[in-house]
């Protein structure tokens, strides 16, 4: 086996031993097995390192990050990426097989959603469309957690979301999702700044640290000087902002939207959907965003459509230009 070692960005020979020629900072090990539920991709493998600077691990396990579960590198100097480019194991963000939802109606059955297969890579952004009724936001619902399928599996960053204790779906959910409602869902008697905190007060975190990343939170969506008006007292818009704020102060993975711009006007929509297509670029979190609005999906990276529970199509856009 020949392979190219890169340190700091510099592809070095690898020989078949494990011997990096040229390479005085260390020798790989290379494990090829590959974990449960990742797939092999062409890519590289990245460790870093405690060790200060120029410094080299000397063959212990333990002064490494192991990165995936299929093959690792002995890794060397504070800040160094050691890569191997024989095949990487890319967990999606979100993973959908074999999903079906099943509700008795009287004597009927109504299948909400058909046998959905889905993957949603980390940092997409990817929409989901269809006529109403179609099974949108049930769909929504079982990645997020809110509602148990019928049958099939559900994975987040490579977790399972079903078969679990209900504490443990509670704390996946908490760590990995934000939320983004048509209906804003604020608290009428909270400000601004305390709608957001709220979910890390919930968590347990202590109240000048919740209100300090509450008011960081409400800077990143242009509101900084709005934290102690209530709902009430801001435009649909600014509501909407609020929401994404408290989605995103938590610093989940995932945000998952059901028509975030449904209750906006046109230039109020496009200013929100520019913010969220902001953080997608620029902080590579990962939207799925349940819409009707053919402005909103081609802002995306892919548009899923769904017609009587079942995906008809999964097709990559390409969103057009920021005005």
């Amino acid at each position: 086996m020949r392979l190219d070692r890169r340190i700091d960005g510099a592809p070095l020979p690898v020989h078949s031993d494990g011997q990096t020629k040229s390479d005085p900072l260390g020798k790989p090990q290379f494990h090829d097995d590959v974990g449960d539920g990742g797939a092999r991709s062409d890519g590289f493998v990245m460790a870093s390192t405690s060790k200060s600077f120029g410094q080299r691990a000397e063959g212990n396990d333990d002064d490494f990050e192991f990165i995936g579960s299929f093959g690792h590198v002995v890794p060397s100097g504070q800040g160094f990426m050691n890569t191997i480019p024989f095949g990487s194991y890319m967990t999606p963000a979100l993973e959908a097989h074999s999903l079906w939802k099943l509700y008795e109606a009287g004597e009927s059955l109504v299948e909400a959603v058909r046998d959905v297969n889905i993957k949603i890579d980390s940092g997409e952004m990817v929409a989901v469309m269809g006529p109403s009724g179609c099974g949108k936001t049930t769909l929504l619902n079982i990645l997020s957690g809110i509602d148990e399928p019928s049958s099939g599996m559900v994975s987040v960053n490579g977790e399972k979301l079903y078969g679990i204790s209900d504490d443990a779906r509670t704390d996946l959910r908490g760590a990995s999702f934000g939320f983004i409602f048509q209906d804003f869902n604020l608290l009428p008697v909270l400000s601004a700044a305390e709608n957001v905190e709220l979910p890390l007060l919930l968590k347990g975190e202590a109240p000048h640290e919740a209100r300090k990343k509450a008011l960081e939170a409400l800077e990143m969506v242009g509101l900084e000087d709005r934290g102690e008006h209530r709902p009430a007292e801001l435009s649909g818009g600014q509501q909407q902002r609020v929401a994404v704020a408290r989605a995103i102060v938590h610093q989940p993975s995932i945000i998952l939207c059901d028509e975030p711009t449904g209750n906006l006007d046109n230039n109020t929509s496009k200013e929100v959907m520019s913010l969220l297509s902001e953080m997608n670029r620029n902080q590579r979190t990962t939207f799925l965003i349940v819409t009707h609005d053919a402005n909103i999906a081609a802002k995306c990276q892919r548009t899923i459509t769904m017609s009587d529970g079942m995906v008809l199509t999964d097709s990559i856009t390409t969103p057009p230009e920021e005005e």
